[in-house]
């Protein structure tokens, strides 16, 4: 999500000298380079044209109908920064009809800023597991808990940033540098959360891929992601595609430009992808404080404005709210777009079912006390019961261990050195070992790096409820522990030859909200060493003993170099991010109790320079709008490195265990005939709910005579003088405001390549289907295989297209030695379809050729592949990369 503690308050100066009502794009907006542009798509499309949401949508249009103007945009928008009971966004409410307020809230890895709450790993070590059992099931955990806790809407999962930039401070949030790995993880997410009764809201929509120079301010727009059209649809909006398949109820846009145009007021953004051809049926969402224009987002598809208020939240000024109810009184939003966005936002409620007995809020984001303000930011404000301690934990630390567990991504291991014996000597090195000793909640919002480092920091964490630091793990297994709690290589004794030395290394990065150790979000200063000179402590380590294993915590890829080839230095493990459960899970791994069965959901480079510059540094301060073009197109992480035959240090993908699999008996079969380039023509839009367009009486959005105001608080109603003068202007036909290029309010069929929720239904028939045989080939462990498949496209064909691309994966159930697991891998349309920027839809290039799916265990290990026109598969080949 965005901001919380912490704001940045620019000057309050700067932000009056627009008025709210007038707001509108900061300027300059030059700059995007050619080619890159927000083209004008109206008028947003309305929702309900799904089957699957016909039920919802006939009970939204219903209670939307009985509701006034007020209402109507009182449920649109946030009631003020600190003023809600008790969430870190609060809607307004439609009470005298039965519309509650809805309560948000963070984090993508828990229920944020409360107690009596489980501390899963965060997104990246989810997408480290490979294992699309546990991603459903950590969703399941924590649609749970945001129930329990009785919040309406959780801000996860987070799916952009994809992972462009290896230094991005928000990586960490979500499952990894591919767009399939992101997409699974993600819609499985959404699955699991959304069938306890909790609206899932996938988040950023799009390009928000480094956190520096993102927000708007009076001083400076928010950077503009300068992104291709073939680009966007096969990397950066493939995994909302998939959410917006999976059935997601709420999006959130970005803090940054896209092309030029803010993205939450980006009306080719939201109206014309998302809703259009993506047929999202949910309500769109303004990340925290990035609302920027009143009519302008309205009608560029925008449904709520988060928290409400305009950039500088000081004295309870809003955009929309009391200025969205004028707008429609004047005429400037039409009626029906109103209708449209409240109808979305109710829909959504009903599509998960919280019409029925759904648990109010009880605690609160802002104290942990019993008792406290209402309304914190308000001058004075009366106070009450706000937290009621409700444990919603039940026995999710079991999910979040596996996961964790599962996750731990076994780099190196020469010697076998792991798994370790209980009985030997083993030295400990590195604060990262211990939980932080001033409390694992000591730093707000984890805005330090002090002690195991569990989560990144920012808006996307939550409270730990315990820490089981790897430390104390390792020291209930082992008789002969002793540890060196620094960071700086101390005095040791002579070692003996047999000794084991575990040495903790870490890298964080966050929001920009804050600034750690000099990292403002993104790894700014750190880039990709370990913190705390953590590679040095490596080195003194493996010059004093001879078994050295090297276990990080980390937000994303480092760079290893520096000793990674040293010859004491024996095994490499990467633990992620492991939330509350980071001892137990790594002791398990660490002393063989669990082979590791992670892989990593990134490469990892020999230098910073093995990827362009583009992808490999962060855009700097500039002049006006900050340009972060996407020159690399579709080539980042693996896909770059195969195409210039650039060996990492560790592949995409890559992940050892202390057993061996085999991959045997592969077959394809062909499921869904491809008979034309194209799918099948899209279905006409079914009807969608209409309602009056008459401008109602401004008596609507009046204030209630003897209405009592809470300061700061945003409401939707005006003093009745401006209600009227409204009303004249609008009910005159006088309309004054500037609309922008391209805008109509006629309805249209919708693109060729919509049809459906994701796009044209067509996209997932199943193309081919590849079954195998997974073998545990080892003799003395048991452990998890991952089969990894990818496509590679015919030769020869008009269109490049990236070596090799993730397009399915499976991990098989523990395997004993010797025993086996028959696997499923399957390629729909889409996977084999690339986005043709003419004919504005998917295509299947080089139709009737020879795919080849290319099957292994990491991107660097495929040794089998099976060919789409004959449909065989032969083993024991030379990888493609």
């Amino acid at each position: 999500m965005a901001i919380r503690t912490g704001v940045v308050w620019v000057s309050l100066a700067l932000s009056l000298l627009n008025s709210p009502c007038d707001a509108g794009v900061i300027e300059p907006r030059d700059g995007v380079p050619a080619g890159f542009v927000a083209a004008s798509y109206y008028p947003t499309p309305h929702g309900g044209w799904v089957a699957s949401w016909n039920e919802s949508y006939a009970k939204a249009q219903a209670l939307v109908a009985k509701m006034t103007l007020a209402e109507k945009t009182n449920i649109t928008g946030g009631v003020g920064y600190l003023m809600g009971k008790p969430c870190v966004g609060n809607t307004g409410s439609a009470l005298r009809v039965g519309f509650p307020q809805l309560c948000l809230q963070d984090s993508a890895l828990g229920v944020a800023s409360t107690d009596n709450v489980t501390a899963f790993p965060a997104g990246i070590t989810t997408g480290a597991t490979w294992d699309k059992v546990l991603m459903y099931a950590r969703g399941v955990a924590l649609g749970q808990e945001f129930r329990g806790k009785g919040a309406n809407i959780f801000l996860g999962p987070t799916v952009g940033p994809l992972g462009r930039k290896p230094l991005g401070g928000r990586n960490w949030e979500g499952f990894g540098s591919d767009p399939v790995l992101q997409a699974v993880a993600g819609a499985l997410t959404i699955k699991g959360v959304q069938e306890q009764g909790v609206i899932a809201t996938v988040k950023h929509l799009v390009g928000n891929e480094q956190e520096m120079f993102r927000m708007y301010n009076p001083f400076q727009p928010g950077y503009s992601a300068n992104i291709d059209d073939r680009t966007l649809h096969e990397l950066y909006l493939w995994p909302f595609a998939e959410a917006v398949h999976a059935g997601v109820g709420a999006a959130m846009t970005a803090y940054n430009a896209v092309n030029g145009s803010a993205s939450s007021q980006n009306s080719y953004l939201i109206n014309g992808l998302l809703k259009d051809e993506l047929g999202f049926q949910g309500f769109v969402m303004s990340d925290w404080l990035s609302h920027i224009s009143g009519v302008d987002s309205a009608l560029a598809g925008l449904d709520m404005d988060m928290p409400g208020d305009t950039q500088i939240p000081l004295f309870g000024n809003s955009l929309w709210m009391y200025e969205l109810t004028r707008s429609v009184l004047n005429g400037s939003v039409p009626l029906d777009r109103l209708n449209d966005m409240a109808t979305r936002i109710v829909a959504a409620w009903y599509q998960v079912g919280q019409d029925k007995g759904y648990t109010p809020p009880n605690f609160s984001s802002n104290t942990h006390d019993r008792d406290g303000l209402l309304y914190p930011a308000a001058l004075l404000s009366p106070t009450g019961q706000v937290n009621w301690y409700v444990n919603v934990q039940a026995d999710h630390w079991k999910v979040a261990r596996q996961v964790a567990q599962d996750a731990i991504t076994l780099l190196k291991n020469n010697g076998s050195v792991l798994p370790l014996s209980t009985a030997g000597s083993i030295k400990v090195f590195g604060t990262d070992a211990q939980v932080n000793p001033d409390g694992a909640n000591a730093c707000g919002s984890r805005a330090c790096d002090k002690g195991t480092l569990g989560m990144g920091w920012g808006s996307g964490v939550a409270d730990y409820p315990y820490f089981d630091d790897p430390i104390t793990a390792i020291k209930k297994r082992a008789a002969d522990v002793t540890f060196y709690n620094t960071d700086s290589f101390p005095s040791v004794p002579t070692p003996k030859s047999d000794d084991v030395t575990i040495v903790f290394i870490n890298s964080d990065a966050g929001e920009n909200s804050f600034t750690v150790e000099g990292n403002h979000g993104d790894r700014d200063s750190a880039k990709l060493a370990a913190w705390h000179d953590g590679d040095r402590l490596v080195q003194k380590a493996a010059e004093k003993y001879q078994n050295v294993v090297v276990v990080v915590h980390t937000v994303g890829p480092l760079l290893l170099e520096s000793w990674i080839d040293l010859p004491s230095v024996k095994a490499v493990l990467f633990a992620h991010l492991p939330g509350q459960e980071a001892g137990e899970s790594l002791a398990n791994v660490l002393f063989g109790v669990s082979s590791p069965s992670g892989h990593l959901p990134y490469s990892i480079t020999k230098s910073e320079n093995d990827l362009p510059d583009s992808v490999a540094n962060l855009k700097g301060f500039a002049f006006g709008q900050v340009q972060d073009t996407y020159s690399e197109g579709l080539y980042i992480d693996y896909r770059y490195l195969n195409k210039f035959n650039i060996k990492p240090r560790f592949a995409f993908g890559h992940g050892l265990s202390y057993t061996s699999f085999n991959f045997t008996g592969a077959a394809i079969r062909a499921v869904t005939t491809l008979t034309s380039p194209a799918p099948s023509p899209r279905a006409a839009k079914a009807p969608t709910p209409h309602s009056s367009t008459t401008i109602p009486p401004a008596a609507e959005g009046s204030y209630p005579d003897g209405f009592n105001r809470i300061w700061r608080y945003l409401y939707s109603f005006l003093p009745a003088n401006e209600a009227n003068d409204a009303y004249a202007i609008g009910s005159a036909g006088d309309k004054k405001y500037n609309y922008p290029d391209g805008y109509t309010t006629t309805q249209t069929s919708g693109p060729a390549a919509g049809g459906g929720q994701g796009g044209n239904p067509a996209l997932w028939d199943v193309a081919f289907e590849i079954t195998l045989i997974v073998r545990n080939a080892g003799k003395t462990h048991p452990g998890k295989a991952v089969a990894q498949a990818y496509l590679q496209y015919p030769r020869g064909i008009a269109v490049d297209t990236p070596i090799i691309q993730l397009r399915d994966f499976a991990k098989t159930a523990e395997l004993a030695p010797g025993a086996g697991e028959k696997v499923t891998l399957q390629l729909t349309r889409k996977d084999v379809s690339v986005w043709d920027v003419t004919a504005q839809n998917w295509v299947v290039p080089g139709l009737g050729g020879r795919f080849t799916v290319w099957i292994g265990e990491a991107s660097d290990k495929l040794f089998t592949a099976c060919y789409t026109d004959t449909l065989t598969c032969e083993t024991g080949l030379v990888p493609p990369v």
